[in-house]
């Protein structure tokens, strides 16, 4: 069974990468190019020599943010199909699809959401290359973080339920989860290496189509693998999974 849906889960990833490459394609190269534009701009004005082009820009805007893209989500469908194994049936009675669609908003809040607040994503040409190891490291700590306080949160609310009821447990969850999310995030060194003549309206489209590829992926993965999933368990809505 883990296996059929683990193999769902890699569909609705190949699903989602399709629709998450054209929405890249279309609304965030021409970003990246503009940024690019800058970035050769004011290496000109200080009399830098242009960088060797080692793979050309038409293949990393097509077969190299295909690829990419495709291989992301893929391998993210496949976690996702794992995790819902291990969820559906045992801590909700939701049904195949309203746990995948649950799962997905978590997944989303906590990988996306919480560390693009305090590490957003920036275009080309934003950044000190001599701190990428620095900002890398920080960006999948904060994703850690991120997922392991969810996960804490949710434990929280579960064992709160049984004296406070759903939902006063789940709203306490929610706000200690808030409450340490911005102390993490408050705690954690900022980073700022945006420069000061970058365009403002590049910087936020950059980042509003890199959070919209985002939302592209973890609906479609929520939507689509509920319901290849609960087609496979062969379940109507709202009934727990026959293999538990």
């Amino acid at each position: 069974m883990v296996g059929n849906l683990l193999l769902r889960g890699m569909v609705a990833g190949v699903i989602a990468g399709i629709l998450v490459f054209a929405f890249a394609r279309f609304f965030g190269e021409p970003l990246v190019d503009a940024a690019i534009a800058f970035e050769e701009a004011t290496a000109q004005a200080a009399g830098e020599a242009a960088e060797p082009e080692i793979v050309s820009r038409a293949t990393q805007a097509g077969l190299g943010l295909f690829t990419g893209v495709m291989a992301y989500s893929v391998a993210v469908g496949g976690l996702f199909a794992l995790v819902f194994a291990f969820v559906h049936g045992r801590f909700s009675s939701l049904s195949a699809r309203g746990t995948s669609a649950a799962i997905a908003a978590a997944a989303f809040v906590a990988v996306v959401i919480v560390p693009a607040i305090k590490y957003p994503a920036n275009p080309p040409a934003v950044g000190n290359p001599d701190t990428i190891g620095v900002r890398t490291e920080l960006f999948f700590l904060m994703i850690v973080v991120s997922i392991a306080s969810l996960v804490a949160a949710i434990a929280i609310a579960r064992r709160l339920a049984a004296n406070f009821g759903t939902w006063n447990a789940a709203i306490i969850a929610g706000v200690l989860f808030v409450v340490f999310i911005g102390l993490v995030e408050y705690l954690l060194p900022p980073i700022n290496e945006v420069p000061e003549n970058f365009s403002a309206m590049v910087l936020w489209r950059f980042r509003t189509t890199s959070l919209g590829m985002h939302v592209i992926l973890w609906s479609v993965l929520g939507f689509a693998f509920g319901a290849l999933a609960e087609k496979r368990l062969g379940l109507k809505s709202g009934l727990r999974p026959a293999y538990r």
